[in-house]
């Protein structure tokens, strides 16, 4: 397939689309068996309230695309990259997303619940209300990123970078923290809520 297509609906079960290039395709409601989406590339695509089980994106590459409201279930990104792209309320269950490229985008609402997140650099992503509940961001680089009001518990962020990350409405003490990385303002929100009354001014 190399010219964008529309779908609505449809089932797809195991699709060889290796290396091709969606382009700005549109698929609504749609479902993906065991599809092969291995050094494919989209830009500008939307996949939306799609469910995927069992796929390959690895080492593809998407640009700009969406995917809103999808479901991904045992499904391999192994060294794919999602550059500026929109996965708001979307879930991965038993998933490999690492190694992973990431650069930008709003992950507003994503569920990764129990997955290994390690290493990666998600620097500036959007992600707030995010549930990353029991995954691993074991040295990952949270900088700038928005995690406002997002699920930490039991989340490892042994070592993470969470310099300049928005941590409004977020529970620090939730989370595995071992030398955690935290600018004046994450500090000071860990300390209150461990119960300290901080002084700011002194």
């Amino acid at each position: 397939m190399t010219e964008p297509q529309t779908a609505d609906g449809v089932h797809f079960r195991s699709k060889d689309w290796y290396g091709d290039d969606l382009g700005a395709a549109r698929f609504v409601e749609c479902t993906f068996t065991d599809l092969d989406l291995s050094e494919a590339t989209t830009s500008g695509a939307t996949f939306e309230r799609c469910t995927f089980h069992g796929g390959r994106f690895n080492a593809s590459t998407h640009t700009a695309t969406a995917f809103v409201g999808c479901d991904f279930r045992r499904t391999s990104f192994f060294d794919a990259t999602l550059d500026g792209c929109k996965l708001v309320g979307t879930t991965f269950a038993e998933c490999t997303l690492r190694p992973l490229t990431v650069r930008g985008g709003s992950w507003l609402g994503v569920t990764i619940r129990g997955t290994n997140l390690s290493r990666l650099d998600l620097t500036g992503v959007d992600l707030r209300e995010a549930d990353l509940s029991m995954s691993d961001l074991t040295l990952a680089v949270l900088a700038r990123a928005r995690l406002d009001r997002a699920v930490l518990r039991e989340t490892n962020l042994d070592r993470a970078d969470l310099r300049t990350a928005g941590l409004d409405g977020v529970d620090l003490t939730a989370a595995t923290l071992r030398r955690t990385r935290l600018d004046l303002a994450g500090a000071v929100l860990l300390a209150e809520l461990h119960g300290a009354d901080v002084d700011t001014t002194a």
